[in-house]
């Protein structure tokens, strides 16, 4: 599953029609995030499709995340979400990460960091999708930061 698919039965209810559903994703989009402007999304069977500027590649990636994750939402097109090209010493190292059933925050960064304790640096990452470390579901799709 690529990043820009997603499981469209899991994640945060903001619609209950596809009527609603560009509104809501929208909103949804402006209340969790800064740095992006412009914003558009059309919404149809389960695809949302982003247009818009974000200042930054991180942003961008986010606010993918962040629609991605929403229940109802299968696959994010993004390719009118525009973004800068960062310098090359700039280039993020994150990894992307889809969340199986049984895991944890702590067995997460326990995999990546050789340390459970380090859960708080992968939760810290992912504050626009996981409210709370402990609420974590399978099929969500996260950002692990390898830098």
């Amino acid at each position: 599953m690529g990043l820009l698919d997603f499981a469209k039965d899991v994640g945060r209810q903001i619609f209950d029609t596809d009527a609603e559903a560009a509104d809501n994703i929208k909103q949804h989009l402006e209340i969790k995030m800064t740095g992006i402007r412009n914003i558009e999304v059309d919404y149809d069977d389960g695809v949302a499709t982003i247009c818009g500027d974000c200042d930054n590649q991180k942003i961008r990636e986010q606010a993918i995340l962040i629609a991605g994750n929403v229940k109802g939402v299968s696959k994010v097109i993004a390719d009118d979400l525009r973004a800068p090209k960062p310098p090359p010493e700039e280039v993020s190292k994150d990894e992307f990460y889809e969340i199986v059933s049984g895991d944890t925050l702590g067995a997460i960064a326990k995999k990546y960091y050789g340390k459970s304790s380090a859960y708080m640096k992968i939760f810290e990452a992912n504050r626009d999708i996981i409210s709370d470390p402990n609420k974590i579901y399978p099929g969500q799709k996260i950002r692990i930061p390898l830098d």
